[in-house]
C-alpha cells in the first residue's frame, strides 16, 4: 500500500504546527516518510510530550526519605517499611471515555493497572474521579452509564477492589466529561522494576495480546478540543478485555522471578512507538524494531498503524538473552504472544523496519528526552472576594437540598456496581471517607483518598490548589493514617489560552505549597490539557490521589456514632460560605473567595487527629456542605440522629478548612478538649447524636426520611 503525500493537511490532520514541522524537517535534513509523521505527531503531542506543562511541574516536590521513585517511571514507589513498598499513580482518559464511554472508561483502568504490575507490583486497589456535565443534559445519562459500567466491567474481572473515588456534576463538563483512574499496588522494595534499557544487542520483546487497529492516534486524539467531528473520532478508542490483562500481569510476574527482565514498559499512549522510545531515552540507547515479527489480529497491516495502535493488554520488555527460552515459556502457559521484535542498539537511533524495508529512521532522543517545551504566556487568574449576602436558611431545608441533589447523594448507585471486596483485604470500601486495605499478612493499613473542589480552583487557583491536598490530608488522617505521598491527574482546559496556562500554574502554585508543607510529595501524575469543546473549556480539576499508612501497632478509625455520643468540632470557624455547596444547590450561585487554607493549622489538627485515635469514635473531616453534611452524614452511617446546638448558616453551612467532627463519649470529649487545649487547637461541642431524628436549632426531620432521600437520589437522577 502506497503512504499518502505530505501534504500541509496531512501535517494539520496529526496535530503538528508548522513551527514544528519546521523542526522535523531540521531534525532529519529532509521530509519525514508517513510513518515518521506518525511517529514524531505521537511523540510530541502534549499526552506523551507535556510540552506545555514540564516546566511547572519540575516546581513540584518531589522527594522524601520514603520516596524510592518519583515522576518519570510508569508509577510512583514509596516505602511501607518492613522491606515492602506501595507503588500508585493516577491517570485521565478523558476524550476516550466522552467518545465511547465503556471501552474509554474500561481502558483507562487496564492502562493504569499495567502501569503498576509492570513496576513489579500486585495491584491491591483502585479509584475512581469522575466529572460531568448537568445532570438533565442529553448525554449525561449516558455518559454515566456507561462510565460506571466500563470501570466496573474491568475492574471486576481482573479482581481488584474499588475503595474510593469521587463523582461531580457541572455545565463546563458538559461536553468533556473527566475520568480519572488511580490503581495501587503492593512490592517487594528492593524489586521494583524499571523502563530504562541497558544493554546494547539485548532482544527486544513483545509481551501479551495481539495488535489491531483499535486506538491508532489515540494519543493525538486526546491532545485536541473536541468539535462538531467527534464521532469521527470513534475508531482512535481502544478496546479492553480483562480476563486477557489478568492472563499478563500473572506471566509479568512470574516472568519477573526468573530474572530475565532487563527493563519493562507497558504499551499505553502512542502504543509500541512511545514504549520503545522511553525505554531508550531513559537508558541513552537506540532501538531497532522489525515490524513483520509484531504479533498482528488484522491483515495487511502497515508500519504506521502497528507503531500507533494503542490495542491494550500489551508489554514491552529488554531481555536477558540467555534466559529467553525460560522466558517464552511463562508467556506460553499463559496462552499469550511473546516475539522478539527488534534490538537495542548502541546509535541514537529509532530504526522501524518493515519486511526488509525503512519505514522510519530518527534519532530516538529527539522524540523524547529533546522533544519541544513550551513556556507558554499565562495571565494570573482574577480573585474576587466580593458576594452578595447569604440570607439565613432553614437548617433541614438547606440539607435537604444538599442531599438530595446529584452532587452531594449517596453515590451508593455508583459504588455498589464495583466489587470493593475482592482480595478479602479491604477494611472500609467506598462511601464512609477514605478506603483502607490490610497489608496481607502484616498488621499494617494503607489508607487511599481522591480529592478536588474544581469550583474552588476556578475562583482562586492557588487556595483551590492547595485545598485538594489539604482534603486528601484530612481524609487520611481522619481514618488514623499518616499521609506518605500523592499522585496528580491535572485535567485543564486549552493551555494556549492565556487565563488558562495562569490557571494551571496558580494551581500548581497551590499544590506545591501544601505538598511541600504537610510532606506528602507527589510522586507520579498526569497533565490532560484541551478539555474542551467548541472553545468551551472544563473547570479547572487538580485531583489529588493521595496514599497514607497505618502501622502495625496502631488502629484505624473506623468506628461509627453510638447514641449518647457527644458531638465535637475540632478547628477554627469563621463560617467561610463564598463557593459552597449551600451556594451552588439552594441559590444556584458560584459567587465569592474559595476558603482560605492554612497550611499549618491544617498539619496541626491533623496531627492532633491521628495521636489521640483512641479517644475518638467515628471522625470525618468537614469540607462541600460543612458541619451539618458531615454530622449528618455521621448519623446516617450510624441510623442514629443528631441534635446541633445552633442554627446558625454560617456556623452550619461554612466550608473553613481544617477542621472535622468526632463523635466520642462524654469522657473521651472531656480528655480530647484538654488535649487540645494543650496544642492551642480549637475545639468545641457542637451537638450529640441521640434519638431519631435531625435536629438543628427548632427545625427537626426524621432521619430514616432524611437517609431515604440521601440514598436513593443518584438512582432517582440516573437509573
Amino acid at each position: 500500500m502506497q503512504d499518502p503525500a505530505i501534504t500541509p493537511e496531512l501535517i494539520d490532520s496529526h496535530g503538528i504546527k508548522p513551527d514544528e514541522y519546521a523542526e522535523i524537517l531540521r531534525i532529519l535534513d529532509r521530509e519525514p516518510t508517513f510513518t515518521e509523521l506518525g511517529i514524531f505527531s505521537a511523540m510530541w503531542n502534549e499526552h506523551c510530550s507535556y510540552k506545555s506543562s514540564k516546566k511547572w511541574l519540575r516546581t513540584l516536590p518531589t522527594e522524601g526519605p520514603q520516596v524510592i521513585c518519583g515522576p518519570g517511571e510508569n508509577a510512583g514507589v514509596v516505602d511501607i517499611g518492613d522491606g515492602q513498598a506501595v507503588v500508585f499513580k493516577m491517570e485521565s482518559h478523558n476524550h476516550p471515555s466522552y467518545i465511547e464511554p465503556y471501552q474509554g472508561a474500561a481502558t483507562g483502568v487496564g492502562g493504569i493497572l499495567r502501569d503498576v504490575f509492570t513496576m513489579g507490583a500486585r495491584p491491591i486497589a483502585a479509584m475512581n474521579a469522575l466529572s460531568f456535565g448537568e445532570k438533565d443534559h442529553p448525554k449525561t445519562r449516558q455518559l454515566v452509564h456507561g462510565v460506571v459500567e466500563g470501570v466496573g466491567g474491568y475492574g471486576n474481572c481482573f479482581g481488584v477492589p474499588t475503595v474510593g473515588g469521587e463523582v461531580r456534576f457541572h455545565p463546563a463538563y458538559n461536553g468533556n466529561c473527566l475520568v480519572n483512574a488511580f490503581a495501587a499496588g503492593l512490592a517487594d522494595a528492593d524489586k521494583i522494576f524499571y523502563s530504562a534499557a541497558s544493554g546494547i544487542g539485548r532482544p527486544v520483546v513483545y509481551l501479551g495480546a495481539k495488535t489491531g487497529r483499535d486506538g491508532v492516534g489515540g494519543a493525538t486524539m486526546a491532545s485536541a478540543e473536541f468539535d462538531e467531528t467527534i464521532e469521527e473520532k470513534r475508531p482512535t478508542v481502544q478496546v479492553g478485555d480483562p480476563f486477557t490483562e489478568k492472563r499478563l500481569m500473572e506471566a509479568c510476574l512470574e516472568l519477573m522471578q526468573t530474572g530475565a527482565v532487563i527493563s519493562i514498559q507497558d504499551m499505553g499512549a502512542a502504543g509500541l512507538t512511545c514504549s520503545a522510545v522511553e525505554m531508550g531515552d531513559k537508558g541513552n540507547l537506540g532501538v531497532r524494531l522489525d515490524l513483520e515479527n509484531v504479533p498482528v489480529r488484522e491483515e495487511a497491516m502497515t508500519a504506521y498503524e502497528m507503531m500507533l495502535s494503542e490495542s491494550q493488554e500489551r508489554m514491552l520488555m529488554v531481555l536477558d538473552p540467555a534466559k529467553e527460552a525460560e522466558a517464552k515459556a511463562v508467556f506460553d502457559k499463559w496462552d499469550l504472544d511473546f516475539a522478539i521484535v527488534g534490538e537495542t542498539i548502541a546509535e541514537d537511533r529509532f530504526l522501524i523496519v518493515h519486511n526488509g524495508e525503512v519505514k522510519a529512521d530518527v534519532p530516538l532522543k529527539a522524540l523524547s528526552g529533546n522533544a519541544p517545551e513550551y513556556d507558554r504566556p499565562w495571565i494570573p487568574s482574577e480573585v474576587t472576594s466580593e458576594m452578595e449576602d447569604v440570607p439565613q436558611v432553614d437548617p433541614i431545608d438547606g440539607l435537604t437540598a444538599l442531599i438530595g441533589s446529584a452532587n452531594y447523594c449517596s453515590r451508593q448507585w455508583v459504588y455498589q456496581q464495583y466489587d470493593s471486596q475482592v482480595m478479602a483485604d479491604t477494611a472500609q470500601g467506598p462511601g464512609l471517607g477514605a478506603g483502607l486495605i490490610r497489608v496481607h499478612g502484616t498488621g499494617k493499613h494503607l489508607a487511599f483518598t481522591s480529592d478536588v473542589t474544581p469550583r474552588y480552583v476556578r475562583a482562586n487557583p492557588e487556595e483551590g490548589g492547595k485545598q485538594a491536598v489539604a482534603e486528601a490530608w484530612r481524609n487520611l488522617c481522619a481514618v488514623g493514617a499518616l499521609p506518605l505521598a500523592t499522585t496528580d491527574n491535572l485535567n485543564f482546559g486549552n493551555p494556549e489560552k492565556p487565563e488558562i496556562m495562569g490557571q494551571f500554574v496558580g494551581a500548581l502554585k497551590g499544590i506545591g505549597a501544601a505538598c511541600s508543607a504537610l510532606d506528602m510529595p507527589i510522586v507520579s501524575g498526569n497533565v490532560s490539557l484541551y478539555n474542551e469543546t467548541d472553545g468551551q473549556g472544563i473547570l479547572p480539576t487538580p485531583t489529588i490521589g493521595a496514599v497514607g499508612l497505618i502501622a502495625a501497632d496502631e488502629d484505624p478509625i473506623v468506628g461509627t456514632a453510638r447514641d449518647g455520643h457527644v458531638a465535637l468540632m475540632v478547628g477554627e470557624t469563621t463560617g467561610h460560605l463564598g463557593q459552597s455547596a449551600l451556594l451552588a444547590e439552594v441559590f444556584n450561585r458560584e459567587d465569592g473567595d474559595a476558603p482560605a487554607v492554612d497550611l499549618e493549622a491544617e498539619r496541626q489538627t491533623g496531627e492532633f487527629i491521628r495521636a489521640n485515635r483512641n479517644l475518638i469514635g467515628a471522625c470525618t473531616d468537614l469540607s462541600d456542605g460543612g458541619l451539618i453534611m458531615a454530622a449528618f452524614e455521621l448519623a446516617e452511617a450510624a441510623g442514629v440522629g443528631v441534635i446541633l446546638d445552633d442554627d446558625s448558616t454560617p456556623l452550619l453551612f461554612g466550608e473553613d478548612q481544617a477542621r472535622y467532627l468526632i463523635a466520642c463519649s462524654f469522657d473521651e470529649a472531656e480528655a480530647l478538649m484538654s488535649a487540645a487545649a494543650q496544642a492551642g487547637i480549637a475545639i468545641q461541642t457542637v451537638g450529640r447524636f441521640t434519638g431519631d431524628q435531625v435536629k438543628a436549632g427548632s427545625a427537626s426531620a426524621p432521619l430514616a426520611e432524611l437517609a431515604e432521600l440521601y440514598r436513593g437520589s443518584f438512582a432517582r437522577h440516573f437509573a
